[in-house]
């Protein structure tokens, strides 16, 4: 019995998801802001050279490692 109790309720603690610092929070918007399709003005621009946003993420298919 390595860790104390109050150790393991603390990590049960944190595993909450409305449980996160700002620092994770902050990263979360970040991320949430790049996945959006790109502007139609940029493929007007690059003459549909650049038709989507290959950095598109689905909640569910790719995780972002936390």
């Amino acid at each position: 019995m390595g860790s104390s109790p109050f150790l393991r309720h603390r990590t049960h603690y944190t595993r909450l998801a409305s449980h996160k610092t700002f620092r994770i929070k902050r990263f979360l918007a970040k991320k949430q802001k790049q996945n959006r399709p790109i502007p139609q003005w940029i493929r007007m621009k690059t003459g549909n050279k650049i038709r989507y946003n290959s950095k598109r993420r689905h909640w569910r298919r790719t995780k972002l490692g936390l």
